[in-house]
C-alpha cells in the first residue's frame, strides 16, 4: 500500500454540528487529575453572582492532555507572533478572572 492510501485510511472526517459550533462561553477553567484521566470543567463566573456554573467538562488521557497542552503552546505562540504578548494580570496564579470576586479556584 503507498503513502497515498494509508493517509487517506488514516483520515477522520470531523463533524462539527451547528448548536455545538456556536461555542460556549468560559472565563475559569478548573482543572483536576487522577492517575488515567484530566478533567477541565469550564465555567463561567459572573459578577454578583454566589455560584458560577460549569458550562463543560472535557475528560482527556493524560496523553491527549499533553497534546492538547503542546497543541495550546503552539497556537498561542503563533498569536503573539501576529499580536503581541497576550497580558496576563494572574502571573500565573489561580486568580479569579477580570478581578471577579468570589472563592479562589485552582486552574
Amino acid at each position: 500500500m503507498n503513502q497515498s492510501n494509508e493517509k487517506k485510511q488514516n483520515q477522520v472526517n470531523i463533524e462539527l454540528k451547528e448548536d455545538i459550533a456556536e461555542g460556549i462561553y468560559s472565563n475559569l477553567a478548573v482543572i483536576t487529575h487522577s492517575p488515567a484521566e484530566f478533567v477541565i470543567d469550564f465555567v463561567r463566573v459572573m459578577p454578583g453572582l454566589p455560584k458560577a456554573p460549569v458550562k463543560s467538562r472535557i475528560v482527556l488521557t493524560p496523553e491527549h492532555a499533553k497534546r492538547l497542552m503542546n497543541a495550546l503552546k503552539d497556537n498561542i505562540e503563533k498569536f503573539e507572533s501576529v499580536n503581541g504578548p497576550i497580558k496576563s494580570s494572574g502571573g500565573g496564579k489561580s486568580d479569579m478572572p477580570m478581578g471577579f470576586g468570589g472563592p479562589t479556584a485552582q486552574a
